[in-house]
């Protein structure tokens, strides 16, 4: 990269009719690199969207929503591995049997950084929907080397306040990602005759304890009851908690 003085200097040695093969061994500037400033002497300014996290003044990611969807889907089954020259693959596995969760996943991603390109690879059986930015640790900085149930897993404020905002979004990443909706079912003796009755369920899996608590502590923010099935399972069995999860979640599509 050359500065403007540099650029301007050779340019001048060109319009006093030089050629530029004199001018690029005179100043040991490339051939190519005058030819094409030549054509536009100013410096190529970058494109796409600044990071919200990472300039002099931190915000919140535009999309506040998505993000929050998106953090879900990342805790749940995500993973940010480095690549070449800082760059980083956002990474979220997703089985083949919701394709209406595939669309939502590349959906948030494509919201939450606009200006990065996002691509599905197949796998058996899955889809591992990703998309590659220097920035996703900025904008996810639980991610750390190791499992996530081996680290310690706990929001950053601004975090917090999106999730807070939004709690619904984040409950549903986290169902999207780790979650189900079953219909439990049971037989009953009534009048002496054999019943069967059937009812809905959600279950949360996570081996995180603090993931597990994420999703437990932003449940009772909207009112949704449930109960630890066992140390890694939880259970929203209570007709009104269902009726309010089928409202704002609903089964895997």
């Amino acid at each position: 990269m050359y500065d403007m003085g540099t650029r301007k200097r050779v340019l001048s040695l060109v319009s006093q009719g030089r050629s530029l093969n004199s001018v690029s061994k005179e100043t040991g500037v490339s051939r190519a690199a005058i030819r094409s400033w030549q054509v536009n002497v100013e410096p190529r300014k970058r494109s796409g969207l600044p990071c919200p996290r990472c300039g002099d003044a931190p915000g919140l990611p535009a999309d506040q929503a998505a993000y929050s969807y998106l953090l879900g889907l990342y805790l749940g089954d995500g993973c940010i591995n480095e690549q070449r020259r800082g760059v980083h693959c956002l990474r979220i596995v997703m089985d083949n049997a919701w394709p209406g969760l595939v669309d939502a996943c590349e959906a948030a991603m494509r919201s939450v950084r606009p200006d990065n390109s996002v691509c599905r690879v197949k796998k058996q059986g899955c889809v591992a929907v990703t998309a590659t930015s220097k920035h996703w640790p900025c904008l996810f900085p639980q991610h750390g080397p190791g499992k996530k149930h081996d680290r310690k897993i706990v929001l950053e404020p601004w975090q917090r306040e999106i999730v807070d905002t939004h709690p619904w979004e984040f409950v549903r990443g986290l169902i999207h990602s780790d979650g189900c909706r079953i219909i439990n079912w049971t037989e009953k003796v009534i009048a002496g005759e054999l019943k069967r009755y059937e009812y809905p369920r959600y279950f949360f899996t996570n081996l995180s304890d603090d993931i597990i608590t994420l999703f437990t502590d932003t449940l009772d923010s909207v009112g949704v009851e449930w109960q630890q099935a066992n140390h890694r399972n939880i259970s929203i069995a209570r007709k009104a908690s269902v009726a309010l999860m089928d409202t704002h979640i609903g089964p895997k599509y």
